[in-house]
């Protein structure tokens, strides 16, 4: 982040669009990486050989709440640290996060 941070400097405002995108497509790339390490660490078969069961009430709710939990501090921390493009940074993983969490479960209802 403060890579991006210090090119954004750099590089100036024009170029903070393209280094958000990349920061975020790198931190997808590594927690992505994080969780099938563990995965892995923990036994887990790659894939669910069952298809999981149905939870009953909205999935949304505890990534929903938990981004507003971590977002409070975190735009906080990231306006005090880095001004407004580590502000921008900072939303704009939460909004990653959730937009990945909105699309899964799409793609999951629609194989039911």
């Amino acid at each position: 982040m403060r890579a991006t941070i210090e090119a954004r400097r750099e590089l100036g405002p024009e170029y903070e669009a393209a280094l958000v995108e990349s920061f975020v497509e790198r931190l997808d790339q590594s927690i992505a990486h994080r969780v099938r390490a563990e995965m892995h660490a923990a036994g887990a078969p790659p894939h669910p050989s069952a298809p999981p069961r149905k939870k009953s009430g909205n999935p949304s709710i505890p990534i929903a709440l938990g981004s507003m939990g971590i977002g409070i501090p975190l735009t906080a921390i990231a306006a005090t640290e880095a001004g407004t493009a580590g502000l921008l940074l900072a939303w704009v993983g939460i909004v990653a996060i959730n937009l990945a969490h909105a699309i899964g479960n799409r793609r999951d209802r629609g194989r039911d």
